[in-house]
Formats: structure tokens, sequence, C-alpha cells
């Protein structure tokens, strides 16, 4: 018996240092791996294009960021990571290193629901999360145009989100932004607005014209409140009132402003 115990132990011992001995070579390999590919994938390409694979590359390149031909034990994810995500036209970024050495970046962009022109011809975005974005010398987004009395600057605002101005008295008391975002993003969700409209202007009172893609007129919105009800009643309009008439270009005004009621002003 005790011959018997002194073998399994020993048996024991040899199996543990072969475990050992195992593990240690695992890790000394993985110490030794290097990066070799750079794999990147940029999503909603079809909706926009404001980066793309060399982009990101010639982002890493100019921050000089130390990332293929690297041991993967030096490499940063969470600063790399970080980096990504504070560029104005990313979403947000995820990137990981695999067994083979290969650093995998996955990309998201913003997207544009509406672009700000303001009275000083300072240009920028609001984006689907509700916050500003600056434009972009790559590409231009197709989206709803706002103009008219809009004095913020992106300076000064790009810190806040719209959602943040709405929740800020002092802010939501001043600012036309939230209302030309909850307008803008009702009309990209419908998909007979989104085609009928282009363009949002704010008046002198902060009441909202709308101009559309056909026709000749502008379309008197009024503030924000019973939006539901006021456009339900404009594509009423459109399809009863203007498709049975001809009348696209027979009107100046149509004010949808009032409840229950659709003022048209002819040429």
């Amino acid at each position: 018996m005790n011959i018997k115990k002194i073998l399994n132990i020993v048996l024991w011992i040899i199996g543990l240092s072969g475990l050992m001995t195992s593990l240690a070579f695992v890790g000394n390999k993985e110490k030794e791996i290097k990066s070799e590919n750079l794999l990147i994938n940029v999503s909603n390409t079809d909706v926009n294009t404001f980066i793309d694979e060399e982009d990101i590359k010639d982002f890493f390149n100019e921050r000089e960021d130390s990332i293929l031909h690297t041991s993967v034990k030096k490499i940063d994810v969470n600063s790399l990571e970080k980096a990504l995500n504070s560029h104005p036209v990313i979403e947000n970024a995820d990137v990981a290193v695999d067994v083979n050495g290969d650093i995998i970046v996955e990309v998201t962009q913003r997207t544009p629901v509406v672009r700000i022109i303001n009275t000083s011809g300072e240009s920028y975005y609001i984006d689907n999360t509700s916050k500003l974005m600056p434009l972009s010398d790559k590409y231009t987004a197709r989206v709803i145009v706002a103009t008219g009395n809009i004095i913020e600057p992106y300076a000064i605002r790009h810190t806040l989100s719209v959602d943040d101005i709405t929740k800020n008295k002092t802010y939501a008391s001043l600012s036309v932004l939230d209302d030309i975002y909850t307008v803008a993003t009702y009309i990209n969700k419908d998909s007979i607005l989104s085609n009928l409209i282009h363009q949002i202007n704010i008046t002198n009172e902060n009441e909202l014209e709308l101009y559309p893609s056909i026709g000749d007129h502008k379309i008197v919105f009024g503030s924000v409140e019973n939006i539901e009800d006021k456009f339900n009643k404009l594509k009423l309009f459109y399809k009863e009132g203007l498709n049975k008439t001809d009348g696209w270009n027979k009107y100046a005004i149509v004010n949808i402003k009032y409840k229950n009621q659709v003022v048209c002003t002819k040429k």
C-alpha cells in the first residue's frame, strides 16, 4: 500500500509538472505573438460614408499608434477604443485582439437626421441620438435642412445633446434645436413625409414652416404641439385635396397650425 501511494504521488507530481510546463510554454508563445493583420469593419455604409477602412488606418497612423508588428501584450485595446469613440463621425467603436494576433475593429458611423444652418451661416448636423455633429469634408448627408432664426452655434452646444437641452429649463427656453429635432425625426420615420418634406424654416416668432420637394408653396406648421394630428391632416390634404384638384402649384401657403383646419392661400 505504501509503494502504491508513493507511485500515485510521483505520477501526480509528474503530471502537475507537465501541466505547468505546458502552461509556461503557452504563456511564452502568447508573449511572442505579434499583430500582423488589422481587420476593420465599418457598419451602415449603405446609409452614410463619413468614414471608411482607410480613414481609420490613417487615424491610427496620425496618432502614431503602435499596432501592426507589435507584441499583442503591448497593444492597449482600451486606449484605441477611447480614441476611436472620440472621433466626431463615430457613434461606437469596439477593438479586440484574437488568438492569432489579428486586431479586429468594429465601427458604427453616426447617422444625421437634420442639417442645421444658423443665422451666422454655420452648418452642422443633429444625429439620431440627438447629439450635435460637425460637417464632414468627405461626405454630405442627404437629410432635411433647417434654416431661419437659429442662433445656436456648434461650439457652444456640441457638448450637449438635444435631450440635455430639453431637460434644462434655461437652454430649452432659448433653443429651437429641440423643436427641429422633434419634427425632423417624425418626418424621417414616415415614408410619405420623408419623401415630401426637404426643408424646415424657423420664423422670427420661432414657429416652424415646412417646404415640400413637390409644389411651389410653404406649409405653416406653427409649434410642435399636436404634431401627429398636424401631419395626418397634411397627408390627408395632399391625398384628397391637391391630387384631385391638380393643385400642387395652385397655392402659395398651406396652413395646418390650427386644430381641425387646413387654411390655404392661393397664389
